[in-house]
């Protein structure tokens, strides 16, 4: 599949550019293989550089305030500095690794609503920097992946949404700038307990991190506090295991916490019965610093950085987020 897009040149008779992806369909761990196409223009130019960058929309908390923007976090050097001459046609080769934290944007060949990502091509000539518009990419689940939300459809959990929260997760080796969250309702035989449940993945080759958190419902004389369960799962188990067992033990587990267990239960073995290494913790609150106290904030560097003024619905022909919902009514 061929799927390409115009970006803009550089004034009247300046040089055009043309990324062409073989498929905008990838999965974490990946890659996105294509050619960026450069036509000259009436003149001699002088290319200094040509890059790709993977970019996205991130949730961001500034004091009692959240907004979102555009962040590139992953940024491939294609070309050094060269001459282009009048006309002239090249087409450069390449192979992007996609990291293994990227975020999920489809499932069941459905957006998930709330999800944008896009490659992103940046053409400097002669000191002036074209930051393009984006081609739209797609990024499937793992089957790791696919195991856990398909025991989330099968108990009854309705997607409810899907945004990506800038900062990291205490305890977890994460190397992207953000983490993203998938909020379920809470399916019928666990709501009487909780009212919604957001599921991350952290993966790595490895495998994946998941955690969870879920919104538990005050009692008569107790509060509602959010309570949080983390579990790690080799890639290798994905296809060999009853997954709707196993997320239903992780979910009875984790709302069967006390909010008192904050602080002593994080990062001690859980006793879910599954045969899975892993850790639990728990929290009240949600959100203040980021997840119930348990995110800390990070600082980007130059593949975290924000993209100013730039939003991604506003890059994509359409909208970023008109791509139906994965497990809606």
């Amino acid at each position: 599949m061929v799927f390409k897009k115009m970006l803009s040149a550089f004034g009247v008779g300046g040089p055009s550019v043309d990324t062409v992806l073989t498929n905008p369909n990838t999965r974490p761990g990946l890659t996105l293989d294509g050619h960026v196409n450069l036509v000259g223009g009436d003149s001699p130019a002088r290319i200094e550089q040509i890059n790709l960058g993977l970019v996205t929309r991130v949730e961001i908390e500034s004091g009692d305030h959240e907004y979102a923007g555009a962040m590139e976090f992953h940024r491939l050097p294609v070309s050094g500095a060269f001459e282009l001459a009048p006309k002239q046609q090249l087409s450069i080769p390449f192979q992007m690794p996609v990291p293994w934290e990227t975020p999920i944007t489809d499932v069941y060949g459905q957006r998930l609503h709330g999800m944008t990502m896009g490659l992103r091509t940046e053409l400097a000539v002669a000191r002036a920097v074209d930051k393009s518009d984006l081609d739209q990419v797609s990024v499937h689940p793992l089957p790791v992946h696919e195991r856990i939300l398909e025991a989330f459809q099968a108990l009854g959990f309705r997607f409810k949404h899907a945004d990506l929260e800038r900062g990291h997760i205490y305890g977890v080796p994460q190397t992207l700038p953000f983490y993203q969250e998938i909020e379920f309702f809470a399916a019928p035989q666990y709501a009487q307990t909780v009212t919604e449940v957001e599921l991350t993945f952290v993966t790595s080759q490895q495998g994946v991190e998941v955690i969870l958190e879920c919104d538990k419902r005050g009692g008569f004389l107790s509060p509602g506090h959010d309570v949080f369960g983390r579990y790690s799962i080799p890639h290798t188990d994905a296809a060999r295991t009853d997954w709707v067992q196993v997320v239903d033990g992780w979910l009875r587990e984790t709302t069967g916490r006390y909010g008192s267990m904050r602080a002593q239960g994080f990062g001690m073995p859980h006793g879910g019965g599954h045969g899975y290494p892993g850790h639990g913790y728990a929290g009240h609150g949600r959100r203040g610093p980021g997840m119930g106290g348990v995110i800390a904030g990070a600082a980007l560097g130059v593949a975290g950085g924000m993209i100013a003024g730039e939003m991604l619905e506003d890059a994509f022909d359409g909208g970023g987020d008109d791509f139906g919902d994965f497990g809606g009514e």
